[in-house]
């Protein structure tokens, strides 16, 4: 792996700060590891032990992980929680980034809310995450489905020792299951004719008017349509 590619994905950006209360945090987390797996463990499980899903959160969630920390506010979705552990990941040397995409098929393992339900996917963008291990290379994880498990996965509201919530945070240290397709890893993204600030990432369709950007977590007033179909 090009040490280039690796310096990368330790910056800082906007969203993802790795100083102040995030460094702290991260410090504090991974106080009693010593290799980088151990290190990814700690801030994966301390994720998802501390944080929760909030279905109140607009799309995926804007993933501003100083304000999480500072306000002690840890719900969110996927792109909160997620960003979180890439944000605290990087504060602690660890390369790591955010993946954007798409879900666009059911779950064949079994979890209702991991998949989609029709072919219709309008509302299906998911923001995975990956951290760099030495002896690994890039390694998937995602917090924020384990969490999504317990909220959702019928009949909802699982308790962390349910069965099924145990064999979700088990295998998203590791593996993703590709009912889901990536988008990009971009962010700080300046849109290409875009008289508007830069987006903190790119998952959702972007659009301006001659009276300003649209708002993309609104798809119903945006009136956008994304579907997929299996081949």
């Amino acid at each position: 792996m090009a040490t280039t590619e690796l310096r990368y994905c330790l910056r800082p950006t906007t969203l993802l700060p790795t100083n102040g209360i995030v460094k702290t945090t991260a410090d504090e987390i991974t106080g009693g590891a010593h290799t980088d797996i151990e290190k990814a463990r700690a801030i994966y499980d301390w994720i998802v032990d501390n944080t929760f899903r909030d279905p109140k959160t607009r799309g995926c969630g804007v993933g501003d992980i100083r304000f999480m920390l500072e306000s002690r506010d840890l719900g969110g979705k996927c792109a909160d929680l997620n960003a979180l552990f890439v944000g605290l990941a990087r504060a602690a040397g660890l390369p790591a980034r955010d993946v954007y995409g798409i879900r666009v098929g059911k779950s064949e393992l079994g979890y209702k809310s991991l998949g989609t339900s029709s072919e219709n996917v309008t509302k299906a963008q998911h923001c995975r995450a990956e951290v760099y291990l030495t002896a690994y290379g890039w390694v998937p994880v995602d917090p924020a489905d384990v969490r999504k498990v317990v909220l959702e996965e019928p009949p909802g509201n699982r308790a962390m020792s349910d069965d099924m919530v145990r064999k979700a945070r088990t295998r998203l240290f590791g593996s993703w299951e590709m009912n889901w397709i990536a988008y990009n890893m971009a962010q700080d993204v300046a849109l290409p004719g875009s008289s508007g600030a830069p987006i903190g990432f790119l998952m959702y369709p972007q659009a301006e008017t001659a009276d300003g950007r649209l708002d993309c977590l609104d798809p119903d007033n945006f009136k956008y349509e994304i579907t997929s179909k299996e081949v």
